[in-house]
This record gives C-alpha cells, sequence and structure tokens, in this order.
C-alpha cells in the first residue's frame, strides 16, 4: 500500500495520477464545490477566537492535493472576515513536488499566504484534513495471522504470515503522535470515512473511475486503496500524548451545527450592477447551494460516511464547544469510551 500510493515516481498520489472529481476515480467534500471550504473556514474562525484572536494563527493542511480546499478557504476568509484572514498563515505539509507546483498554481492569488513543508513542524493554530487518514498504510492482521505480499511467478500474492498481536494502522498513530508534538496550542481537526469501537471492520477499499476493484493487485499505481478509519485507537494514541478530545460527530451533524451559527453562509453576494443579472445569479448560486448542500448533508451520500473529530490541546477545556459539535452526543459516549479518570 505504501509502495503502489506513494513510490516516489509510480504512486499514485505521488506521481499525480490521482484524480479526483466526476472525472475521475472518486468524489470528496471539495469536489461538491466551494461551500465545504466556506464552511471549514467558520469553524477555523471560531477557532482563531477561542486563542484570543492571536497573530499568526496558522492553518496546517495535509492531504491537500491541487490545493482548491486552501484556496477556497483563503477566498473566503478574505471576504467575510478579513479580520481573521490577515491574522492567519497557511501552512501545506507536501513532500511531492509534482502536488506542490500544482498547488502553487491553484494558490498563485495567495502566494503570500502560503508556506510549504515536507512535513509537521511546531504551530500554533488548526491542523486540518480532508481524507487523509483513510489513505495512511495499513497492516492486515486478523486474530495471529497476517497476510503480507509475495510473488507468484510475475504476479502479486497474498501470502498468509504468523504475527503476533501489534497495531494494524502504525502510520495513523504514529501521525498522532507527530501532531502532539508539534501542537503547541489550538485543535486538529479531521474528516474522514471510519468505524470506532465494536463496528471496526478491517477491509480495504480499492477504486477506480468510481468502480470498486476486486484486488489492490488491479491497476497497481492507477487506483486507490483505502480503509477504514480506526477512530478509537486514532484517539487512544492522541489522549496518550497530551490531547483532548474535544468533538466527534458524523458530516451531517457536524456542518449542520456550523450552518446553524452562521446562517448568511448560505447567502449569496453580488456585485453585479443591475437588479436582472442579481437575481440570474443569485438563483443559479442558490440551485448550485442547495445540490452542494444535499451531497454534503444527505445521509445517502456524504453526511453519515463521514465523520468529524477534533482534538485540543492548551485550550480550556471550559471552553464554548466548537459550532460543529453543538448537536453531537458527547464524544466519549459517542465513541463508546470510557471518561480519562476511568
Amino acid at each position: 500500500m505504501e509502495q503502489a500510493l506513494y513510490h516516489p515516481e509510480h504512486g499514485y498520489y505521488s506521481s499525480g495520477r490521482c484524480a479526483i472529481g466526476r472525472k475521475g476515480d472518486y468524489f470528496t467534500n471539495v469536489s461538491v464545490g466551494p461551500l465545504f471550504g466556506q464552511l471549514m473556514t467558520a469553524q477555523f474562525a471560531e477557532t482563531w477566537e477561542q486563542l484570543g484572536k492571536i497573530d499568526n494563527f496558522i492553518i496546517v493542511e495535509q492531504g491537500a492535493h491541487d490545493g482548491q480546499f486552501a484556496r477556497d478557504v483563503l477566498e473566503s476568509a478574505k471576504s467575510r472576515t478579513p479580520e481573521f484572514f490577515e491574522a492567519l498563515d497557511y501552512r501545506i505539509i507536501e513532500p511531492f513536488p509534482i502536488l506542490r507546483e500544482r498547488q502553487s498554481q491553484t494558490l498563485e492569488p495567495f502566494r503570500n499566504k502560503i508556506e510549504w513543508r515536507d512535513s509537521l513542524e511546531p504551530f500554533t493554530g488548526v491542523h486540518f484534513s480532508n481524507e487523509l487518514l483513510d489513505a495512511m498504510p495499513v497492516r492486515l492482521i486478523s486474530g495471529n495471522t497476517e497476510k503480507l505480499v509475495g510473488l507468484q511467478g510475475e504476479r502479486f500474492v497474498f501470502v498468509e504470515h504468523s504475527s503476533a498481536n501489534s497495531a494494524f494502522n502504525q502510520a495513523a498513530l504514529d501521525w498522532a503522535h507527530s501532531i502532539a508534538a508539534n501542537l503547541r496550542r489550538g485543535y486538529v481537526i479531521a474528516i474522514d470515512y471510519g468505524h470506532w469501537g465494536d463496528e471496526f471492520q478491517r477491509d480495504i477499499q480499492v477504486r477506480a473511475q468510481h468502480r470498486q476493484l476486486d484486488s489492490p493487485f488491479d491497476q497497481i499505481g492507477h487506483a486507490d486503496i483505502t480503509m477504514h478509519v480506526d477512530w478509537t485507537s486514532i484517539i487512544r494514541r492522541a489522549e496518550a500524548d497530551g490531547l483532548r478530545l474535544a468533538g466527534f460527530a458524523d458530516q451531517h451533524h457536524f456542518l449542520t451545527g456550523v450552518i446553524s451559527t452562521w446562517p448568511d453562509l448560505l447567502q449569496t453576494r453580488s456585485s453585479n450592477s443591475t437588479a436582472l443579472s442579481r437575481r440570474v445569479q443569485t438563483a443559479d448560486a442558490d440551485r448550485k447551494t442547495k445540490r452542494a448542500l444535499q451531497t454534503l448533508l444527505h445521509p445517502e451520500m456524504l453526511g453519515r460516511a463521514f465523520q468529524a473529530i477534533a482534538l485540543a490541546k492548551n485550550v480550556d477545556s471550559g471552553a464554548p464547544q466548537l459550532a460543529g459539535f453543538k448537536f453531537a452526543r458527547e464524544p466519549r459516549c459517542a465513541l463508546g469510551l470510557k471518561k480519562p479518570n476511568q
């Protein structure tokens, strides 16, 4: 999985072959349009307010693909919350040159706001990822048996091997550890598709051109390989490293909380000079917004499949709950976790 996705020359992501959207291999929240970025900008601005409206507030994004989400966020912040826009810097973690170049082109209008890093560095602000964790390499372990990859002639095959119990998702656990070590103060907000507790299923999914493939050995380097995120193990690792669970909800409830707090986010703004052109543009924008909302919120689309999680560090535990979790259950209860002192 690591080689198929991240090999410097042949990897699905690192080579730039990853294709997202209607003409690509799969949809993401960003594919729906700028609305997702606009809603997340409001949530980011709230975290900035909770930290005292500090200068040099850093948004760190991992898994930025072509930079469209970052552009949506910066455009929304500039037009709707200029004070927040002035205070923020946007940092993209991107080790692959071809993706960094695409991001640079997409974000050219905001070149003074963007910085790139190969890996995480200390920051104060918010770390954000959308469908990052599901693409981190995993081990296929069931009981004391692990499936390894071998060769049969010129074909890749699975070979079963006895294995002592160990973390199947070590890369994701290392990610949580790294963020905890580098976040000085602020939040981590991750959106992904996963399971927790007894529901967890360790089944990999392979997709190309919106079709589910039968094997990770099909179209190697040209197909996406993912696994549902095990939220429980990631939270336990994050808490052990000093982060606090600050919220958990499915995407439907998370985005509904944001919208209910800032309903004006759905209002259309137009600078056209005539009343007729404003009405035409507004009607068209309203139709696009309704379609985007349906895709992002509907339980049969992205609303139930994805979950949002928030982790906090050096933020007062008595601080108001983030807007995205106002309709969510108490997170530890929702995840079936005991309270820290139990």
